[in-house]
């Protein structure tokens, strides 16, 4: 069994990491040449691209102007810890011991609109670059045409090394990120879990913030438990949430949350 999950706009390159142990990002040739291109890009034009403000833009370029190939850990930081958006406060990975970590760099996929994807170990440099821009390199037309195929594949490589016969894929990333995974392609049954918060009185509805972290704890939640198989997904309540049989299907496995008075 194998989790996606989205990354995040915030990032963490300062704090505290409790691990030396890292790995290489398995395409940061591609990741170069993605790199190479934002580099003829100056800050107006990142502004543009990544529809963001002349400060943010101004702080990208930068990052993009320092970026280089040659990772450690004085210039780069495991991917799991440097992010630190929603889906990120849910999870809690600097909470997470070796064995938690061992489980997650072997389960756990983190998709990247820069690096395409991303085992939790592996080193990142800071960057911005949403999955769904319009970056032609290569001759392709945009992060879509340019990741899909490559992240299928390497997908469906880690799928073929786990022991379990039944291949399954825990899609808890953001449709934006998920859309560059050729599902069809894939070899595996795909459940993707939705969270729903009460609204009103037996309304439930996906609510973005509550939604991300709920994503996070739940990947979480299946790296702490070393969860390897669907039904037992049933089981997850962090946060108050409760599966829901009747508004669920083998695909799709709704948890809801009531409002609390």
């Amino acid at each position: 069994m194998l989790t996606v999950v989205s990354p995040a706009k915030t990032l963490d390159f300062d704090s505290r990491v409790r691990t030396r142990k890292f790995s290489q990002p398995r395409f940061l040739d591609e990741a170069a040449r993605l790199a190479e291109h934002m580099k003829t890009l100056d800050p107006a034009n990142l502004s543009a691209l990544m529809d963001i403000n002349p400060d943010l833009a101004q702080l990208n370029w930068q990052r993009y102007a320092s970026w280089q190939p040659n990772f450690n850990l004085r210039n780069a930081r495991q991917a799991i810890f440097a992010f630190r958006g929603d889906v990120y406060l849910g999870l809690q990975a600097e909470q997470f011991g070796t064995a938690e970590l061992n489980f997650a760099q072997k389960h756990l996929r983190i998709l990247s609109g820069l690096y395409g994807i991303l085992r939790p170990l592996d080193l990142i440099q800071p960057y911005r670059l949403e999955m769904g821009r319009q970056v032609s390199v290569d001759g392709h037309d945009g992060l879509y045409d340019f990741w899909g195929e490559r992240l299928t594949h390497s997908i469906n490589e880690d799928l073929a090394a786990q022991p379990q016969k039944r291949k399954l894929l825990i899609n808890l990333a953001s449709n934006e990120y998920f859309q560059s995974i050729h599902s069809g392609k894939l070899e595996a049954d795909i459940v993707t879990p939705v969270f729903k918060d009460q609204t009103g009185r037996g309304v439930y509805r996906v609510l973005s913030f509550m939604a991300k972290r709920a994503r996070g704890e739940m990947a979480a939640w299946i790296i702490k438990h070393r969860i390897n198989a669907p039904h037992a997904l049933k089981k997850f309540s962090e946060g108050g949430y409760r599966f829901s049989e009747a508004e669920s299907s083998r695909e799709r496995l709704v948890f809801l949350r009531e409002r609390t008075p």
